[in-house]
Parts: structure tokens; sequence; C-alpha cells
């Protein structure tokens, strides 16, 4: 009965997110496509230059807390006030002290283009109000998504609208950075009012609950900035060593390949807490929900890569415009990331559920030292096809490989090659 009860709710679960976000798709495909066109391949280059800065941080201003906090919530669901509110404290001050580094940073590396400071200070106050996606955890917990996805949608549309208005009154790009900070403004309002709304207890901090998360989550702080580090580098690499351009070309490409990972991201969310409940009861089960995630989410991902390798070119012309062109060599080759970047994703569940967090810091400092290399023999090459490049061979070392070596963590690589090999999954 339990096991029935959690799979119809994990089948909602997703069934809410995937809705909700291709909600997002086909609203972001209409302004973002406008937005991108609007402002030309430097522009847009520029504002995803900025945007790389803000999510290299916020790997820092986590904490990595958001990987354990289900798990936190469902071995501990009477303290789920001190939970978050110790979350947000802790979190506060890891913002403020990352949106500071990054105007430092910013006005050192960028002292004589004011634009660039300027556009990537206005991008840093998302930071700011990202601490209160921890109520999505609770919700997750839950099995609630129905009410972030509504949250999430309500804040896209009026982000949305923003930019609606900024095309219609052609503002500068400045403008156009405020936007990511007003999508977390209306978020994290929403959330705070649906929590107290679905009967969230009251917040309040924890000097021992923070010390229990810290402990926890340090681990995954070292391998987050790593994975930040293989996962932006290229954008300032290109940047500095080539054109904004060529940023503005990569980043569409990226931006192409991924506007369906939603799917793959309500899959793995709506999975985590079934995944993490069998591993309590049924070792056996566990296992089997790990390799059948495993399995989704490779082959989901190569069905949609082989789409884009085919209709790429005419995807992005069709699009974007004749002027982004350039976009569709690094599309075919940054599209087969995605398999191996999820399969990534799924595997925190595992870890958390094993403890073998502290193992992560090895893969991913090894993978970071690669893809800056990669890239730096890469982008002269091949500019912003050869970092795509960079980034897919950094993604199977880091997935697939290095674990292979990790004694410890080498169950967990089996799980997976026995998934995309689709034993032991039905």
């Amino acid at each position: 009965m339990i096991r029935r009860y959690l799979k119809n709710a994990t089948v909602k679960n997703a069934g809410w997110l995937i809705f909700g976000k291709i909600a997002q798709m086909l609203i972001s495909l209409a302004v973002g496509l406008l937005t991108a066109r609007y402002l030309g391949p430097s522009n847009y280059g520029l504002i995803n230059y900025a945007g790389a800065y803000v999510a290299f941080f916020m790997a820092f201003c986590t904490l990595g807390i958001n990987s354990v906090l289900v798990k936190e919530f469902i071995d501990n669901p009477d303290d789920e006030g001190k939970i978050i509110g110790s979350t947000l404290a802790l979190r506060a001050v890891s913002s403020l002290l990352s949106a500071g580094m990054i105007v430092c940073c910013v006005l050192v590396l960028e002292s004589d283009e004011p634009t660039t400071i300027a556009v990537t200070a206005l991008s840093t106050i998302g930071l700011l109000f990202s601490i209160f996606e921890t109520f999505n955890y609770w919700f997750q917990a839950k099995l609630k998504s129905k009410v972030t996805t509504i949250v999430s949608l309500i804040a896209y549309i009026v982000t949305s609208a923003y930019r609606i208005v900024l095309l219609v009154l052609q503002k500068s790009v400045q403008w156009f950075a405020m936007a990511s900070a007003i999508d977390y403004i209306c978020i994290s309002v929403l959330l705070f009012v649906c929590y107290k709304r679905w009967g969230g207890k009251r917040l309040s901090f924890s000097r021992d609950i923070s010390k229990r998360l810290l402990s926890k989550s340090v681990h995954f702080i070292l391998p987050a900035l790593m994975v930040s580090i293989y996962g932006y580098a290229d954008k300032f690499m290109l940047k500095h060593m080539l054109s904004e351009a060529e940023v503005g070309y990569y980043s569409t490409a990226v931006t192409l390949c991924t506007m369906w990972c939603f799917v793959l991201s309500a899959i793995i969310d709506s999975v985590y807490p079934s995944i993490m409940s069998s591993h309590k009861d049924d070792k056996a089960l566990f296992e089997k929900r790990n390799r059948q995630l495993y399995a989704t989410v490779f082959y989901i991902s190569v069905a949609a890569s082989v789409i884009f390798c085919i209709f790429g070119g005419f995807a992005v012309k069709l699009l974007y415009g004749a002027d982004y062109l350039p976009a569709a060599a690094p599309l075919r080759v940054i599209t087969w990331y995605t398999a191996f970047s999820y399969l990534g994703v799924a595997r925190n569940a595992w870890i958390v559920c094993e403890n073998k967090e502290k193992y992560l810091k090895y893969i991913y400092v090894s993978a970071a030292l690669g893809n800056v290399v990669l890239n730096f023999g890469f982008i002269p090459l091949w500019g912003a096809t050869g970092a795509a490049l960079a980034s897919l061979v950094t993604q199977v070392l880091a997935t697939v490989i290095v674990p292979l070596f990790i004694k410890d963590i080498r169950r967990n690589s089996v799980l997976m090659l026995e998934g995309i090999c689709l034993k032991g999954v039905r």
C-alpha cells in the first residue's frame, strides 16, 4: 500500500513539474527569442557572461545544503521549521559574501568596460533572493510540487512581461540584467506565502542544526564549485580569448539543447524521495530504482541529441535568425553533454543515501582542471565548438570514467552502466 502511494504520488509530482516547465519553456521560447534577436550576439553574450558569474558563485551560495535538504526533511519532520530557518540564515550570509566577491572580481577584470560592470552588478541582485528556494525542497519532500510549479509559473510570467515591456520601450542591455532578480523576488514572496498557507512550522535558527547541515553538506561545496568551473569557465575563456559574440553563439547552443531538460529535472526531483525511502527498507529495490532512473535519463537524452544533430542548423536559423547561424556547430556537439550531465545529477541520490559525499571532490577537482586545460587547447582552434567539445569530454570523464577508479563509489558506476545497458531495470 505504501509503495503504491509513493508510486502514484511520484507520478503526480513529476506530472506537475513537467506541466509547469512546459509552460515556462513556451513562454521562454517566445520571449527569449525576441530578446536574443533584439540584443544581438554581442549583447546577448554579455548577458550570459554576467550570468556565468552569478551561476559560478551560486555553488558557494548554496553551501551544498540543497543536496541534503530533502533527506533532512524526511528524517527529521519535527525540526522542519528549524531546518528551513537555519538554512536561510546560512545562505543569507554566503549570498551577501558572493555578491560582494562578484562585484570585486568584475571591477578588477573589466575595469575599462563600464557596461560589463553594470550588467554584472545588476545580475548579482538575484543571488540575495535565491535563498528562498529552500522552501521548494520542503514542498518536494511533501510530494507537493504542484505548489512550486504554480509559483514558478507565475513568477516566470511576471518576468517575461517585464522583458516584453523592455522590448517595446527598446531599453538598454542593463535593464535586461535585472530580469533574473525580478524572477527570484517573485518566487521568494510567493513561496513564503504558500509555505505559511500549507501549514509550515514557525521558522527559527538552531546552531546545532546548522552545524549538522554543514557537516553533511560540506562535501558538496567543493564539488559544486568544481562543477561551476567546468560549467562556466568556457564562457569566461571565450569572452577573454575571443569575443562576446562567441559567448553569444555558445550560449545560444546551450540554451537550445537544454531547453527541454526540465523533463529530466522533473523526473529526477520526483524520484528522489522514493529512492531515499527504499534505501531504508529494501536495498535491492533501492539499486533497481537507481538503474531505472539512469536508464530513463540516458535514453531520453540520446533521443533528443539525435534530433538536434539532424535539425540543429535549421532550428537556429528559424528561431534566432541568420546572425546566430555560427551557433549550429557547437549545438551539434554540446547536445551530447546533456545525457552525462544529468546522469551526474541523478547520481546524487545514491551518493547521499550511501554517505559517499566526500568522494565527489576528487571527481570534480580533476574534471575542473581537465576542462580548463581542454578549453585552452580547443577554443583557439575551434572557438565556441571547441568549448562545447571540452565540456562534453569533461562530463564523460566526471560522470563515468573517473568514478570507476574510486573503489568506494565504483558500485554506483556499475549501476549506471547497468542502467544504460538496461540490465536489472525491468
